[in-house]
């Protein structure tokens, strides 16, 4: 895994802080921030609209959304998106095709896959995978263990709910 900065370990903390407000809210816990070459943060997102009718409002799905409507595709590509659980198949593939760059995760699909799992949480309709499987090429860093830790005890109290 690449080093990461102080900065990168700040972003990646709010995204656990806005994935426990998402559970405080009873949503499931997830938690993303978009931040500018410059080091802005541009948007943040967590849980709080998905529902059983709709569960593709996910808050990287939304920073995709957020960012094909407020950024030009040079800013998009040398943006950062940080969250708390590395994209879905589908958020990946958004992110993708708006042209988004780097993605650090502070846990990862294996991760989370294997944690619910264990929990007994019946499989997603979707298949699990990694965000390289999903955009090649993609600078991905992550999962980040001390951080990974956190977002689990989240999952398991969602879950035990």
């Amino acid at each position: 895994m690449d080093k990461l900065t102080g900065k990168d370990l700040q972003h990646l903390q709010r995204c656990v802080e806005l994935a426990k407000e998402a559970l405080s809210a009873g949503n499931q816990p997830f938690g993303s921030v978009l931040v500018s070459a410059d080091g802005q943060v541009l948007f943040e997102g967590r849980n709080e609209v998905v529902t059983a009718d709709d569960q593709t409002r996910h808050p990287e799905f939304e920073i995709t959304r957020w960012a094909a409507a407020n950024m030009i595709p040079e800013e998009r590509e040398v943006a950062t998106v940080y969250t708390s659980g590395e994209h879905c198949a589908m958020c990946a593939a958004a992110h993708g095709w708006v042209g988004l760059g780097r993605i650090i995760y502070a846990s990862s699909t294996k991760q989370l896959t294997s944690w619910l799992t264990k929990l007994g949480v019946p499989k997603p309709p979707v298949r699990p995978l990694s965000i390289q499987e999903v955009v090649p090429g993609i600078e991905v860093i992550g999962p980040v263990p001390e951080l990974a830790e956190q977002v689990r005890e989240l999952h398991v109290r969602f879950y035990a709910s």
